[in-house]
């Protein structure tokens, strides 16, 4: 009978521990809102074909090279479950701010563990995403994704490059909405912060100095316009009397 209790707590400790793992796992999920997940299960099988035939035509060059592609050769079982493994582990999904990649495949050798990698990219460092299909992989229908990072100084191996993606076009297109929607925003920001603030050489300086200016100073300058216009008056009289005298004369 204790073996019985034993084997009933062992179970009891597992789920635990698995409803643990799935709490974690939600509480993760919800810390970032996913607005599209890429998928790479549709084309596990076209990329293990692909990853394969590559493999196999560097071993076939190395055999006739050096007799190393022997040891490449006794090595793809190992090298394709580690393909496996890895296609298997990765999550492609965007964000409100970043695109986010993770993948965790094993080692070399699986026996030493695993390698974790996670990469952000924030949206407002991507210049492009690019799709990329080169001639073996069209033969297997594999898509390469590379994503572009704004700067002419940065080399491309700066970009990050992610092979195996099923229906790269919808993802492009999703970034580049999103990239397109937040430069949007950042113009409005813009554009209502420059209507907010009131430029110096506008009318409102003006009606200060006309507010400002009193009362008295605007009698005295009529009154100077009065005096101007009897000034001309005067002037027109005297060049008009100049005139008929010397009509007299002659």
């Amino acid at each position: 009978m204790g073996t019985i209790d034993e084997v009933v707590d062992i179970d009891n400790l597992e789920q635990r521990l698995l409803e643990s793992g799935s709490l974690e796992e939600h509480e993760a999920k919800d810390d970032e809102t996913i607005m599209y997940a890429a998928s790479f299960g549709e084309m596990e099988e076209n990329f293990i074909k692909y990853q394969t035939a590559q493999w196999v035509l560097y071993s076939l060059l190395l055999v006739l090279a050096w007799g190393i592609g022997l040891l490449m050769l006794l090595y793809l079982p190992v090298r394709r479950y580690i393909l496996r493994k890895d296609i298997r582990s990765r999550k492609l999904f965007l964000t409100p701010n970043a695109i986010v990649y993770k993948v965790t495949r094993p080692v070399p050798f699986p026996c030493f563990g695993v390698l974790k990698k996670e990469k952000h990219v924030l949206l407002r460092s991507v210049a492009d995403v690019v799709v990329e299909q080169g001639y073996l992989q069209s033969l297997f229908g594999v898509y390469s994704l590379r994503i572009e990072n704004i700067g002419v100084r940065r080399p491309p191996s700066d970009d990050v490059k992610i092979h195996g993606i099923a229906n790269p076009n919808a993802f492009r297109k999703a970034v580049m909405m999103r990239v397109s929607s937040m430069k949007n925003e950042i113009f409005s920001r813009q554009a209502s912060a420059l209507e907010d603030v009131p430029h110096p050489m506008m009318s409102p300086s003006k009606s200060l100095r006309q507010d400002s200016t009193p009362s008295g100073e605007l009698l005295l300058l009529q009154k100077l316009e009065e005096v101007g216009s009897s000034v001309k008056r005067i002037q027109t009289l005297v060049e008009e009397q100049r005139h008929q005298t010397a009509e007299s004369f002659e």
